[in-house]
């Protein structure tokens, strides 16, 4: 399986680069299971596609504003960093800007120095393990001084930071949002209960590895990123039951797909717990647990391209992708949604 097998030609113009006003106003295309046919509807129609006792999972993580700018204390040149993973005693993993000048030992400071930071080490990829020194509270640091890392496919400014989260964004800890979760909310969530269907929440802390093309030309070669998800107790149960009872289980999101997935056993129960997952999905892989798939329009040649090509069928999702772009579909993060069912 080849790497270009999952190319599309997307015209430039079709990248969303704003959030719509109304968060639920975004198109909806549906793609049949059975058959591979094609509806185009808006997002409130999702409501059409799900049952009573069916099960609507969601990744409630939250972004932190992880792009920080500060100047190197010896040279005051400008340095760019994107924080990643949180390690112990205020060592972050992040991704430094230019590199070159970012050398264990090299100090920066952001903020008239409220916040601090020393490069302690080079780590995969050319990433930086940055051990970071404040008075008071990090978060609240962060939420002075830092800025929503948007993907680099977006060039527009972002007026307001909340667009970049989901209405129900809880633990803190992404480095970039469930952007399928974007399109719904707080209204349509509530319609979706009086509907009789259940709301299940897990949490999975999305690496910018989401972004990242992969780099072979041999699919089965690529090693994806790890991201480190929670599947609560209560939650676990929730889900199981919908399955006991014969409904459907579905996903918002790859993030929530990868979660269920990794999670799941054999036996097709999925366990509560927490830890790292580096899951890869792509074609002739079997699904464990979800049924169903509410996601956005993803990057050409990327992993998440190859997990709805392994749900609906590499064919199927091409073709839709086609339609998309002849019928003007918007991609990437603030773009149209896609329901897999």
């Amino acid at each position: 399986m080849k790497t270009s097998d999952f190319y599309y030609d997307l015209p430039q113009e079709l990248i969303a680069q704003d959030p719509l006003e109304d968060r639920s106003s975004s198109r909806l295309m549906h793609l049949s299971l059975k058959d591979g046919s094609i509806e185009h509807r808006h997002f409130t129609d999702v409501l059409d596609y799900m049952e009573e006792g069916d099960c609507l999972v969601i990744n409630d993580t939250k972004v932190i504003p992880a792009r920080l700018y500060g100047h190197k204390e010896e040279t005051g040149a400008l340095i760019e960093i994107l924080l990643l993973k949180r390690r112990e005693n205020d060592i972050w993993e992040c991704l430094v800007k230019p590199g070159k000048k970012a050398r264990p030992g090299a100090k920066i400071t952001f903020g008239n120095g409220i916040l601090k930071g020393k490069i302690i080490d080079v780590v995969d990829e050319g990433n930086r393990l940055i051990q970071f020194h404040y008075e008071g509270i990090f978060e609240e640091i962060l939420d002075q001084l830092g800025e929503m890392p948007l993907p680099p496919y977006i060039t527009h400014k972002l007026k307001d930071k909340n667009r970049y989260q989901t209405v129900y964004a809880k633990n803190e800890g992404s480095a970039a949002a469930p952007t399928a979760g974007l399109h719904f909310t707080k209204e349509l969530l509530e319609k979706v209960k009086e509907k009789g269907v259940n709301i299940a929440h897990v949490t999975l802390h999305v690496g910018l590895g989401t972004f990242r093309p992969v780099k072979v030309d041999d699919v089965e070669s690529h090693h994806m990123h790890s991201e480190f998800y929670i599947v609560e107790e209560d939650q676990a149960k929730l889900i199981n039951d919908t399955k006991k009872a014969g409904k459907r289980v579905i996903a918002v999101g790859t993030t929530s797909c990868r979660t269920l997935e990794s999670a799941t056993g054999e036996d097709g129960i999925l366990k509560a717990g927490s830890g790292w997952t580096e899951i890869f999905i792509y074609p002739g892989y079997h699904f464990k647990m979800i049924d169903a798939l509410i996601t956005n329009f993803h990057l050409p040649e990327s992993t998440l391209v190859m997990l709805v090509s392994a749900l609906a069928g590499k064919e199927n999702i091409m073709h839709a992708y086609e339609v998309a772009v002849q019928e003007k579909y918007r991609f990437f993060s603030f773009g149209d949604a896609m329901i897999i069912i």
